[in-house]
């Protein structure tokens, strides 16, 4: 068996590992009367998720960034219902939680999947460094608003990154614009960062409770989350497809297994990767780094908040 063979068919203590898809890591798993929500849900892994969670009886509420595209979505799908949000403006991400709420469907998985990645620019929304704002606080401001939505036993999935260990700095509570040394890697990563963190304050507000809320790196996926990456690096990525890189099926499958396992039914506030409980980096296991970051986030969304009224 040659070493890459070995590598890609290791597996876990919970059975699964690299090559498994969000199929084998579901099968025999019932949803039926559950109700799922999947941002990103029109393309890549969030479309791979949604639809497998679908294939397993869930209602899916397939969260884009127009109507068209959640339509779209919801369409491929036995049930669901389209929801619109941009996550990157709050009032956009505001009425999808009016929207959600309005269902009146308590929703048991919530899967925070879309995001944006290594823009080669600084780009800024509201004065906030544009994947910070998208992939982090577009993210909280949903989930925040969604709180009193989900089922007792509701788990939240965040989609975070091994890249979130390129954020060698933290968060830099005190650069959220991303004007000092902008670096589109480790401002991809300092996003992420912040969603593994988000993660971590949400599993410990939620002691107590039979909510969970685990972060996931759902390994290196060649999806159009790229698309705004440097055209050396997408060749990077092409050459090295065969070592490294996953398929869409097999990128969805811990998303999938943290969001229905039954193994993972009291399991909260860890960061995995290939279907199994994995070591994040020291910022990413820093409970006070955690509470601050909400802290700030909080405050973020409170601006907007006031701002709608």
């Amino acid at each position: 068996m040659s070493l890459l063979a070995l590598i890609k068919g290791t597996r876990g203590a919970s059975g699964f590992g690299f090559a498994s898809t969000a199929e084998d890591v579901t099968a025999g798993i019932d949803l039926s009367g559950k109700v799922a929500l999947v941002t990103g849900a029109n393309s890549g892994l969030g479309k791979e998720t949604a639809r497998v969670l679908a294939l397993r009886g869930a209602h899916v509420l397939t969260v884009a960034r127009s109507m068209d595209k959640a339509v779209a979505a919801a369409e491929a799908l036995p049930k669901a219902t389209p929801i619109a949000c941009e996550l990157s403006e709050p009032s956009s991400v505001q009425a999808a939680v009016a929207s959600v709420r309005a269902l009146g469907m308590p929703i048991d998985i919530l899967v925070c999947n879309a995001g944006i990645m290594a823009l080669p620019k600084l780009e800024q929304k509201y004065g906030y460094e544009l994947q910070f704002f998208t992939n982090h606080i577009g993210h909280f401001i949903l989930t925040t608003g969604l709180l009193e939505s989900l089922s007792e036993e509701a788990r939240v999935v965040v989609l975070s990154s091994y890249g979130h260990k390129l954020a060698s700095k933290g968060i830099e509570l005190d650069n959220l614009s991303g004007e000092a040394n902008y670096a589109a890697w480790r401002a991809y990563g300092r996003s992420k960062l912040c969603n593994l963190l988000f993660a971590v304050e949400l599993a410990r507000r939620f002691e107590g409770t039979g909510r969970t809320a685990n972060a996931v790196h759902p390994g290196v996926i060649r999806t159009n989350l790229g698309r705004h990456m440097h055209p050396a690096v997408n060749f990077m990525y092409a050459a090295t497809d065969v070592f490294f890189t996953k398929n869409e099926a097999q990128g969805a499958a811990t998303s999938c297994f943290v969001a229905s396992h039954p193994s993972l039914r009291a399991v909260s506030g860890n960061y995995f990767a290939d279907s199994n409980v994995a070591r994040a980096s020291g910022y990413g296991r820093d409970a006070q780094l955690a509470k601050d970051l909400w802290q700030a986030s909080e405050a973020i969304a409170k601006k907007f908040e006031t701002k709608a009224s």
